[in-house]
């Protein structure tokens, strides 16, 4: 497990803890899991699953696939590069995790895809 990986769940349970949300809880324990299970979403999933405006936390990698139709923000521990472009081309934000729990956004506003 690299450091960066370690970083975020760190960061993401020390969230959990503080906030007593228990969503930074389940994406410290997704991001946990073996690579080899961890979970890639597509594009098509994220536009299928959100509306406009809101806030998407996807624990393992935003994949290029399909394309999004309206402005939301996507945080992830990693992005495809096509996949950021595709997300700023519909007016929205790609975001680290650890950015999302900086920024102090409010755990109800958040919507876990996996």
């Amino acid at each position: 497990m690299n450091s960066e990986l370690k970083k975020t769940i760190r960061e993401l349970k020390t969230a959990k803890k503080k906030t007593g949300q228990p969503i930074w809880g389940a994406l410290a324990e997704e991001l946990d899991k073996p690579k080899r299970i961890r979970v890639d979403v597509n594009l098509s999933a994220i536009n299928r699953l959100t509306k406009e405006g809101e806030v998407a936390a996807i624990p393992g990698k935003v994949l290029a696939s399909g394309s999004l139709e309206h402005p939301v923000t996507v945080a992830a521990y990693s992005f495809s590069d096509l996949s950021k472009k595709k997300i700023k081309a519909a007016g929205g934000e790609a975001k680290t995790l650890t950015q999302l729990i900086s920024e102090g956004v409010q755990s109800s506003k958040v919507k876990l895809i996996k």
